[in-house]
């Protein structure tokens, strides 16, 4: 997998905003296939940073209904936190 394929987006929450300010992480998603290292290479090359720690956790999708009586599912995720030396920054805008 290459590095477009490892990092899908980076997620723009108020939480993932006061944590890059603070403590420099910021959340991206990520394939489910990719493991740590290969995402702190991708979040390297793709962003030219240095990553320091990566923790990774999977998220469930939500059960989701839309004016149906069918129920649906949205589709679960791998969610990535990615730690940044001190200096370093992600420009999001």
């Amino acid at each position: 997998m290459n590095a477009f394929e490892i990092i899908k987006t980076v997620r723009l929450t108020e939480k993932g905003t006061r944590q890059s300010e603070k403590y420099n992480q910021y959340t991206v998603v990520a394939d489910p296939r990719a493991n740590k290292s290969q995402i702190r290479q991708a979040v390297q090359e793709l962003f030219k940073v240095k990553v320091t720690r990566v923790n990774t956790l999977n998220v469930r999708g939500k059960a989701r209904r839309q004016r149906t009586t069918q129920a649906g599912r949205a589709s679960n995720w791998k969610k990535a936190i990615v730690t940044l030396k001190d200096g370093d920054k992600i420009s999001l805008t």
